[in-house]
């Protein structure tokens, strides 16, 4: 599973990923900083990469409109609010098991709540 963090997520979690063997990259460390919604979710399809967010309303219509559009993307993880942005540790643990459960990554249009 190949995943692009939002750039609402902290860069750490890509690295924490990548040292247990996670094909991980965040908006960050590829320069994407400030792009709107929709063109991070562009984005990582383009790149085939899972999209993980914090911003679930917004990321929610995307996935809808995917649909509507007939424009796959690789899916879409949400961080929900109660996992906190500052548990760097619980996002990768979590994101640790979607990965080792969804090996080959998610399915055009998924979304899941991390």
């Amino acid at each position: 599973m190949r995943l692009y963090l939002d750039e609402d997520l902290s860069p750490r979690i890509a690295i924490e990923l990548r040292r247990r063997g996670i094909d991980a990259v965040s908006a960050f460390e590829v320069g994407n900083l400030q792009l709107s919604d929709r063109e991070q979710l562009t984005y990582a399809a383009r790149e085939r990469r899972c999209l993980v967010t914090r911003n679930v309303r917004h990321f929610i219509d995307l996935a809808r409109d995917a649909i509507r559009r007939q424009e796959p993307h690789r899916g879409i993880v949400l961080r929900p609010a109660s996992v906190r942005g500052s548990e760097v540790g619980t996002i990768v643990r979590r994101l640790l098991r979607i990965a080792a459960r969804f090996r080959r990554g998610l399915d055009a249009y998924d979304v899941l709540y991390l």
